[in-house]
């Protein structure tokens, strides 16, 4: 029990066991479950385990909170699922659901950006095996491998012209969040000051100069996120 005790009150460190761990699995995870929808399941069979990994990841951000709830002193300054990847997790069974196109557009780019930082930099305040810690990389790590799945299974790809609109959507999404932290003197996917913990954040100035580098910095990111995809159809139309 003082072992456990001494593992819940410490937060996560970079490169630790704890971080490196849940990673690894993720990766692990996605490959052999990409290639085996890939080459043993039917298009009927893969969308159930791509509607599977919606609802497991939504479900688990949904259970979280509500067991914050149910524990009392829940804070609507502090625990709404509004930064951005707790967002997108709890509502990821919509686009795993539908496979709307669109949505796939958006998504992949907010994904990839946002939780980067997410997973090179966790922000988790107490350790395996809490609750907490299991939400986090669920949410996280569940995005990625939904959206790649989305991209190697079903061969979803986006365009150029994705990355103007899920960068436009983003907008729209960070202002709606700005007025809810104005109204609620929150600080909602940090938009109002950096987080506490170690993050990319720290070497780009103080509030809000980090909002303007990271809105400068966007187009071009969302570019690298898209280099790939432009290149593999560059190769699929002149192979070498």
């Amino acid at each position: 029990m003082i072992f456990l005790k001494s593992i819940l009150i410490v937060s996560i460190e970079i490169g630790s066991i704890q971080h490196i761990m849940p990673i690894a699995f993720a990766v692990i995870f996605a490959i052999i479950l990409i290639k085996f929808s890939k080459s043993k399941l039917n298009k009927k069979q893969q969308e159930k385990v791509f509607k599977g990994l919606g609802a497991f990841v939504s479900l688990t951000v949904l259970a979280f909170h509500i067991n914050l709830i149910s524990k009392g002193g829940y804070s609507i300054v502090a625990d709404l699922p509004l930064f951005l990847c707790s967002f997108m997790a709890l509502f990821i069974f919509i686009f795993t659901e539908s496979r709307k196109y669109w949505l796939y557009e958006i998504l992949l780019f907010w994904i990839i950006a946002g939780t980067s930082q997410a997973v090179l930099t966790p922000d988790i305040p107490i350790g395996f095996p809490s609750f907490d810690y299991f939400r986090y990389w669920i949410a996280h790590l569940g995005l990625l491998v939904i959206i790649f799945y989305a991209t190697f299974v079903f061969n979803l790809l986006p365009t150029w012209k994705s990355m103007f609109k899920s960068f436009l959507v983003l907008q729209v999404y960070m202002l709606t969040v700005l007025g809810i932290n104005y109204l609620l003197g929150s600080n909602y996917s940090y938009l109002n000051k950096k987080p506490e913990s170690a993050s990319v954040l720290d070497v780009l100035g103080d509030w809000p100069m980090y909002l303007v580098v990271v809105e400068v910095f966007l187009i071009p990111y969302f570019f690298i996120i898209y280099l790939p995809f432009f290149i593999a159809k560059k190769l699929k139309k002149n192979p070498i």
